[in-house]
């Protein structure tokens, strides 16, 4: 039978694949966001999140704005777009009815903003996404999440780290400061822990210029979205985001986690909530050097052009 009810949400095909190369149906995903629904809620909760979502026989795409046949029960916020000029209404994932009604959707990712609602220019998390090149092993990524961890501890700051669900890690550091300040420390600790090893490690946002080095993302941002710990990913074997120790990441493939093996290797724990430290203060220095270094989209953006215009010419 695919049919039942939990928490008074239906759920239906709960036997039909969740999408080619999967290896896990429907059923698979909602029970495993089920089982760890104590440990992403409060990831998600009073957070503006974006899903991905796969339909059957459609690509996967990603959903801000909720559907118009939305339960009433689903809690709600709006938020202006600068980008689309219009008001998004996104949900707020709370509670396990609204994770079970999500799941039954077929949204596999929950992306969700560093920021709470209403407080979106005061960030919870500095984070910096560690993007392999083509072809690379883990272990590069590894050594680049080394790069960033002795960035951080050079002044004095600690975060914790987790796999992308994808192909590389995202380092979190919880902080106390205004998106601003979070923004500019992101893009100097990112700079740091390039200059300690510029032959494993680029800061390069155009992608032919980062010659086959690990890209060191700094712009988890402001309006910024990261899926959150725990999160499923539409990858191969269904992986979910797992947090690693510093220790073990030697001895990990991100393959290991899918919605099928997370829960047994949690064994009732939650060691994302356990790692993770207080919130920091930014050191004065990162800020300042921070404010210096260019948006790294905005750079490549007037790059673009003039290389369009020298073309023209």
């Amino acid at each position: 039978m695919s049919g039942e009810q939990r928490d008074g949400v239906a759920l239906t095909n709960l036997d039909q694949p969740l999408f080619d190369g999967a290896g896990a149906t429907k059923r698979d995903l909602v029970d495993y966001l089920d089982a760890v629904r104590d440990r992403i809620v409060p990831e998600l909760r009073g957070r503006p999140l974006s899903v991905v979502r796969v339909l059957r026989g459609q690509a996967p795409f990603m959903q801000k704005n909720l559907p118009k046949y939305t339960p009433d029960w689903v809690r709600t916020t709006r938020v202006w777009a600068e980008r689309s000029r219009r008001e998004i209404t996104y949900a707020l994932c709370d509670d396990r009815r609204t994770l079970l009604w999500l799941a039954n959707q077929r949204a596999v990712e929950y992306h969700v903003t560093l920021g709470l609602d209403g407080r979106l220019d005061r960030p919870t998390h500095l984070v910096l996404d560690l993007d392999p090149p083509e072809g690379a092993g883990f272990s590069s990524v590894v050594g680049a999440a080394r790069l960033v961890r002795q960035a951080l501890a050079d002044d004095g700051l600690t975060g914790v780290v987790k796999t992308s669900g994808a192909k590389g890690l995202h380092v979190f550091v919880p902080v106390d400061a205004h998106a601003d300040d979070v923004a500019a420390a992101t893009r100097a600790l990112a700079a740091r822990a390039e200059r300690l090893d510029p032959e494993l490690a680029t800061t390069a946002f155009v992608l032919e210029e980062r010659h086959g080095k690990v890209f060191l993302d700094s712009t988890r941002a402001h309006g910024a979205t990261v899926a959150a710990a725990y999160s499923p990913r539409v990858r191969p074997g269904t992986t979910v985001s797992f947090p690693v120790a510093w220790d073990d990441l030697d001895s990990v493939s991100p393959r290991d986690f899918t919605v099928r093996t997370a829960v047994d290797l949690l064994g009732g724990q939650d060691p994302w909530a356990a790692r993770m430290p207080a919130p920091q203060s930014l050191p004065d220095d990162l800020v300042a050097e921070g404010h210096t270094i260019p948006v790294a989209r905005v750079q490549a953006m007037h790059e673009g052009k003039r290389r369009a215009r020298e073309r023209r010419t």
